[in-house]
């Protein structure tokens, strides 16, 4: 399982003065370019063509199947078919060179993320990173000396940060529902083994098919597993809860301590469905099946972050949001507030609540948001995106969120290798969290 293999099949903050950026369109429309159009990159493309306000004037993949499947959505759309870019795996600098693209939206593997942004920010775009961000501590250095250098805006693409529930306890969290935080939970608890066993059309030898997610993502995606032992996929559960936290903004990360458990789901799943004598049942695998890292805060806060992909499991999120006077469970839906619940001692249902304390973009977005992915949360991501172009800000999910949520892979990976040892995490604001306000959130924009 060579990682050349799985690459070869393609790619498929707000206190510094803000420069502008060159090229620019007036507010009322916003040029795209789509580097990576795969599954993911052509929901992207989706959303942005239900907006009459966006043109999207340029796509790049290597791959010809996905190309084709993304001209077929934008003429769905009745669109100018946009240029496209492909011819090897470099041709992106080609189409960066465009003067008529206002922002770039990067959906490709996680090794292409950084390079990527980093050229595109170079070129004076907006810039939209899918999840993770970055793969090395470097990187994420990499990422925000660019932006300090060029004033070429980076988002982090975290959906996630956007779910219903999660943002109705932001509103709660700032409106002292919880009192004073304490401790966050989250994780990315999903069974993924069908996901990293995929050719391309069916299981490695077991005959099972799977979707297009499959096919998509085991050509790269699977790599990581055999080559690295840490939370490889930690933004999910950590985006949310850093927005609980204020972390960048009056609180920040400090150090973090990982473990792993022994790594068996994924050798068993190829025994299982191919045979003790599959040629991929020789493959050692770093990746502990269970991770675990806890993150100690500056304001004195815990968040503990699980990774859990190899094994059979319900998907979740594993949230839960702690405070002096009450908590939060993702899992049970189900909330506890002292003084205020009415029974001691005793969970009740998170409904009323929801309804109650509902975030306003969410209030005031929820129909458009019904074509979207992921329960419609793939609308407010993309649109946070868009409106920052327009508006010619910041967008609330920066540059120094995508660094320091993404760092905490290689900064687990690194505890881990040590024994599980404290390791501290950089500040990538240089200081400036003390001052930073709030962006995320605040109202219906973004």
């Amino acid at each position: 399982m060579n990682r050349r293999n799985f690459l070869a099949t393609g790619f498929a903050s707000s206190t510094i003065p803000f420069i502008k950026i060159k090229n620019e369109q007036p507010a009322d429309k916003v040029r795209l370019g789509f580097i990576g159009v795969g599954l993911r990159g052509r929901n992207h493309v989706e959303q942005a063509l239900y907006r009459d306000d966006v043109e999207v004037t340029a796509i790049c993949d290597v791959d010809p199947d996905a190309i084709n499947r993304t001209l077929k959505i934008t003429q769905k759309f009745n669109r100018k078919d946009p240029a496209v870019y492909g011819k090897n795996d470099h041709d992106f600098l080609n189409m960066l060179k465009r003067d008529d693209i206002d922002g770039v939206v990067i959906a490709t593997p996680w090794e292409w993320h950084v390079p990527m942004s980093v050229e595109s920010m170079k070129a004076g775009k907006y810039t939209a990173v899918e999840v993770s961000a970055t793969v090395t501590l470097q990187e994420s250095w990499d990422l925000v000396d660019t932006y300090e250098k060029t004033g070429s805006h980076c988002m982090i693409l975290e959906n996630v940060c956007y779910r219903r529930d999660v943002m109705t306890v932001l509103n709660m969290v700032r409106k002292g529902m919880f009192g004073e935080m304490l401790y966050g939970h989250c994780g990315y608890q999903h069974d993924l083994r069908e996901v990293k066993f995929n050719d391309g059309k069916k299981f490695y030898g077991g005959g099972v098919e799977f979707g297009e997610k499959a096919i998509s993502e085991a050509k790269w995606r699977t790599q990581h597993s055999v080559d690295r032992n840490g939370d490889i996929y930690p933004t999910h559960g950590l985006g949310p809860v850093a927005h609980w936290m204020d972390i960048n903004r009056g609180n920040k990360f400090n150090f973090l301590t990982s473990m792993a458990t022994k790594s068996r789901g994924l050798h068993k799943y190829i025994v299982d469905k191919g045979g003790a004598d599959h040629p991929n049942a020789k493959v050692k695998f770093k990746l502990g099946d269970i991770v675990t890292t806890n993150i100690q805060c500056e304001n004195g806060e815990n968040i503990v972050i699980i990774h859990d992909t190899n094994s059979p499991r319900p998907y979740s999120l594993a949230f839960r949001a702690q405070g002096t006077e009450g908590i939060w469970t993702e899992d049970n839906k189900s909330i506890y507030l002292e003084g205020k619940s009415p029974k001691a001692h005793s969970w009740e249902p998170f409904e009323s609540y929801q309804k109650t304390y509902d975030h306003p973009l969410w209030a005031n977005h929820a129909a458009s948001a019904e074509k979207a992915g992921h329960g419609g949360i793939d609308f407010f991501v993309i649109r946070a995106f868009i409106e920052s172009i327009k508006n010619k800000v910041a967008p609330p999910i920066d540059v120094y969120d995508a660094a320091a949520w993404s760092a905490i892979s290689p900064l687990s990976e690194l505890s881990i290798a040590r024994g599980s040892s404290p390791v501290e995490i950089p500040d990538f604001t240089r200081g400036k969290w003390k001052t930073n306000k709030r962006i995320f959130g605040l109202n219906d924009q973004f």
